[in-house]
């Protein structure tokens, strides 16, 4: 296999072409991913194929474009029959030539039909993306609404930031608020004020109208904190099967939801690094980019170690936790962690209303509070900014709730 990396060994013939010298690179990228030696050889001989009929069409490097590869694929089905994955290995190739600045990146294509409402919204997005450095998850929830409230405000025709007031924003917000669940409904008016203050950045709007965005109505801390019950958080880690690498992996993480409450994004977080073997501390980056130190347990760094040894896949990658299938890369949050938290439960036949990885960490804290620790104790360990968000756990504190309770009318204390 080492022989591939010195020489393209899936070709029958010497590379052409403008991508003749970055094949062997090309090469080493899908078997650093972990791809399998028959993947890497069909996708090189493709690879080989495109940069010779780029030479015939006299296309230099740094002009190749998406449209190239499309007219190549076209070309190419003619004489020979397609694979499902050419296109996506053309497309995996441009990126990687992207990231080595060897191609320029696409222009954004703004589709004919597209409405004016859309590309507001699109050049929405660019601001919270360039000007605010938001998370893609956090532009992919603000975005949509943004163009909801526009799409509804004028429809098809121009929009017109100077025609809004108060009572379109206000009259939006109680329409839709109706149908949409609490937490969705908080996110939809977040949204709306981030898109009335960058109208507003804009010099569209001069008057303040995020300040008109009516607040839904939430009872903050009502609800009782769902944790996993305290058998079954010790039953979910000890079905992983030790023997394999996915097991492996898996009881790992779940070793380090139950132990240390830590969040989903931040296990997918965790690089080789934050790991400090000799004083036994963990480093996590938490909400905002915090960081702080937690105490491995050994449990815990045993389990970590037996995944690096024996299950975690030779790469490149900093990542402490990566897929088992090509691609190898980190773990997505959160779906990942959750994926992997549901299938544990089920391998434990555990049959828990609550499928996320979130309970873990209401687990621990209930746990932490039967056992004498205090709020501020249990905030610290979870990385709490405010005493407030802590407080929520003082619900499931019978034993000190039950010395508050009053006598029930009419009963003899």
């Amino acid at each position: 296999m080492e022989q591939s990396r010195e020489r393209s060994w899936s070709l029958s013939r010497t590379p052409e072409g403008p991508l003749a010298a970055g094949i062997n690179a090309f090469m080493a990228h899908l078997l650093d991913q972990g791809y399998a030696a028959s993947s890497v050889h069909l996708e090189t001989r493709l690879v080989s194929d495109f940069s010779r009929w780029l030479m015939v069409e006299g296309v230099a490097l740094r002009e190749i474009t998406p449209a190239h590869a499309d007219r190549f694929l076209r070309h190419r089905a003619r004489y020979r029959r397609p694979r499902r994955g050419d296109r996506v290995a053309l497309t995996r190739l441009l990126t990687l030539l992207r990231e080595r600045g060897e191609i320029a990146a696409p222009m954004p294509t703004a589709t004919a039909d597209a409405t004016p409402a859309e590309h507001l919204a699109r050049e929405f997005a660019a601001y919270l993306r360039q000007e605010r450095a938001l998370a893609a998850t956090t532009i992919a929830a603000y975005v949509p609404f943004a163009q909801w409230f526009l799409s509804e405000r004028f429809g098809g025709e121009r929009v017109n930031l100077r025609d809004l007031c108060a009572t379109d924003v206000i009259g939006f917000v109680r329409r839709q608020a109706v149908h949409l669940h609490m937490k969705r409904a908080k996110t939809m008016t977040t949204a709306l004020r981030s898109f009335l203050q960058y109208a507003r950045y804009r010099g569209d709007v001069t008057a303040d109208l995020s300040a008109a965005v009516p607040t839904v109505a939430s009872w903050s801390r009502t609800a009782i904190p769902r944790a996993i019950a305290p058998e079954h958080v010790q039953r979910v880690p000890a079905c992983c099967d030790v023997h394999s690498a996915v097991g492996r992996r898996d009881r790992a993480i779940l070793l380090l939801l139950a132990r240390l409450g830590v969040r989903a994004c931040e296990i997918c977080a965790l690089t080789l690094q934050d790991i400090d073997w000799q004083s036994g501390h963990l480093r996590v980056r938490g909400k905002g980019g915090r960081e702080c130190q937690l105490p491995l347990p050994a449990d815990v760094g045993e389990a970590i170690a037996a995944y690096l040894q024996q299950g975690r896949p030779r790469t490149s990658s900093r990542c402490l936790f990566l897929r088992v299938h090509a691609p190898i890369c980190g773990l997505k949050p959160p779906q990942s962690i959750g994926y992997i938290v549901k299938r544990a439960l089920e391998r434990a036949g555990i049959d828990s209303p609550r499928k996320g990885a979130h309970q873990f960490r209401h687990a621990l804290a209930t746990q932490m509070l039967g056992q004498g620790a205090s709020l501020a104790e249990i905030g610290r360990l979870l990385r709490h900014r405010s005493p407030q968000t802590t407080s929520i756990y003082a619900k499931v504190d019978l034993l000190a709730l039950r010395a508050l309770a009053l006598p029930w009318p009419g009963v003899a204390p």
